[in-house]
Order: structure tokens, then sequence, then C-alpha cells
């Protein structure tokens, strides 16, 4: 049996495991004990003790066995990822279906293990999440990313047909919200009535679906440069 301890020039891949299951949290730790490149901080079967575990240990990984539809699963994936950014997290289930997947990767999951894996897949997801590398199931993969794709041009498009929907001055009232100025403020620099820019700012919010002047400056943090590339038709 190789040595658990690894050669000095030997980066060690930190982890904390959870498993409720006694059998299979043991020869998990025991089979990656016997790899030089993982090193596990923790195995635990109590769920509510895992955040205190990651403030103490401050791990690289994180391998949940939480069962994907549950709702505490999120919401304890959603606390960790809050509290440690840097900590990369790892869900181990059976098949999920998509809508699952795409929650948990909203929620900050760089990984998914199918129980059925072997122990190859679940050592090599280990190392490519450690390294920055997202894994999806791969019976997943093709058409999720598809629907991925699709979705964010869909986007793209509803984006930029707004934009263009928007005139000159509309877009310009959008600047001016979102450098903080109020409707009398944006009269006086525009040289109009205030009683014009309430006009503008309700077509702005009619055409982009929205309904405060937050969410105005929070499309222009994000659209900003695509907006002013639009040319008045």
């Amino acid at each position: 049996m190789a040595s658990s301890e690894a050669p000095a020039d030997v980066t060690r891949i930190s982890l904390i495991l959870v498993e409720d299951n006694r059998l299979l949290r043991e020869g998990l730790t025991a089979m990656v004990g016997r790899h030089q490149d993982l090193h596990i901080l923790a195995a635990v079967g109590d769920r509510d003790n895992v955040l205190q575990k990651v403030q103490q240990l401050e791990p690289q990984v994180v391998l949940l066995d939480l069962g994907l539809r549950s709702q505490n699963s999120l919401r304890l994936v959603e606390s960790i990822r809050k509290s440690h950014p840097d900590v990369k997290l790892i869900v181990m289930d059976l098949l999920p279906a998509e809508c699952d997947v795409v929650e948990f990767v909203k929620a900050g999951v760089s990984g998914f293990l199918m129980k059925d894996a072997t122990f190859d897949e679940f050592l090599k997801t280990i190392r490519l999440v450690a390294g920055g590398t997202k894994v999806l199931p791969p019976s997943l993969t093709g058409s999720l990313f598809s629907e991925i794709a699709h979705l964010a041009a869909r986007r793209e498009r509803a984006l930029f047909a707004s934009a263009v929907r928007l005139t000159k001055r509309e877009r310009q009232v959008i600047r001016l919200i979102a450098d903080g100025q109020s409707n009398k403020e944006i009269a006086q620099q525009l040289n109009v009535a205030t009683f014009t820019v309430k006009s503008h700012v309700h077509n702005i919010l009619e055409k982009l679906a929205l309904r405060t002047r937050v969410q105005v400056a929070s499309f222009y943090a994000h659209e900003g440069p695509s907006l002013e590339a639009v040319q008045e038709t």
C-alpha cells in the first residue's frame, strides 16, 4: 500500500467528506488515503456540523452526499459558497434531473459525481474540480450545455431588441439614472421639463420590462457597453 504521506514537492488537495452511510464514508476515506495528492481533513455523517468543519479546517474541496432534491441541501450549498467562496463543492448522488443540476450550478456547485461512478472517476472529478474545472454528469453534458447556450442566445437577442427600441434620449436618461440622478437633475442636465423625464422613465421601464430605477441602474451596469453601441436608426 502506498504511503498516505505526500513528498514535499506534492501539492495535496484537502477535502471534507460528508456521507451519512458509515460503511461508504470509511471505505472512501481509506481508499483516498492511499493517494499522496489527496488528504481528507474530516469525514462526517452529520450535515449540521458541515459549516463548522469548513470554518475550522478550510478545505479546498467539500464532497457532499446530500440528495439533490432536498431543499436543505441547496441551502447548505448556498451557505458554504456565501461564507467560503473559495471552497469547491462536489455533489454525490444518483442521476439528477437537468433542472436540479441547473439549480445547484447556480448555487455554486462545481462538480457532480454519480453513485455508480468508478473510483477512478471519483478521483478524476476531485482533481479536475480542485484545478478549477466544472464537471457535469456525462449523460447530461451535451443536452445541458445546449440548453444553456440556447438560453444565452435568447437573452442576447432580447437585450439587443430592447436596446434597439430605446431612443437616443432614453439611452441618455438610463445612463443618468445609473449615475444616481433624480428626475429633476436629469431634466436640468438635458434642458427639458421634469414631466418629460418622467415620461421617458415610464417608457424605459415598459420597454425593458423593469419596475424600478434601481433595476434600470443594474441593467446599465451590466449592459452599458452594448447599450452605448446601439446606434439610432
